[in-house]
């Protein structure tokens, strides 16, 4: 069992090559510009700052005005060990996750997951949006995850219509 030391040591070398670095930068410059854009493109949405995470996820809440006055919110979520976008509907508390995770139970949610209450998760159900994003093509990509996001949204306004 490697200890906390040993964890360091590691970590610094990784470090010294320089690649975590530049790929890190590289996430937060794009979540930000995607928050931006989401934001500018769509003002019945209410954002929150870019949440940079532990290394594990990095996302921001966006939320249609709609889904706030259930207690719920949208986030556009990056999964830095998966290298995958996700756009998950979450609850301000664990509470209403339960609550949410319970009327969702018995709904056709589609391609999305179905999260299980439980201690650590965030969220009550998530969707997929891209896998091994290219962050190349900033633009196109950013595309995909705001058209993605914002049917994801409808779609869940939807199931309180």
């Amino acid at each position: 069992m490697k200890t906390m030391n040993d964890h360091l040591k590691e970590y610094t070398l990784q470090l010294k090559k320089g690649d975590i670095q530049k790929a890190y930068k590289g996430i937060m410059i794009f979540m930000s510009g995607l928050k931006k854009q989401m934001e500018s493109r769509h003002p019945g949405y209410k954002t929150s700052t870019v949440y940079p995470g532990y290394m594990d996820m990095t996302y921001f809440a966006f939320t249609p005005f709609e889904l706030r006055d259930k207690n719920l919110k949208i986030a556009v979520v990056y999964l830095h060990e998966q290298n995958r976008f996700e756009a998950w509907l979450g609850g301000v508390n664990r509470s209403i996750q339960k609550q949410y995770i319970e009327i969702f139970k018995d709904k056709n949610i589609g391609e999305a997951k179905l999260s299980k209450a439980a201690s650590g998760v965030d969220s009550i159900l998530e969707l997929e949006i891209v896998s091994d994003p290219d962050l190349d093509d900033t633009e196109k990509t950013m595309i995909l995850i705001e058209k993605m996001t914002i049917e994801f949204s409808e779609d869940i306004l939807s199931f309180f219509k």
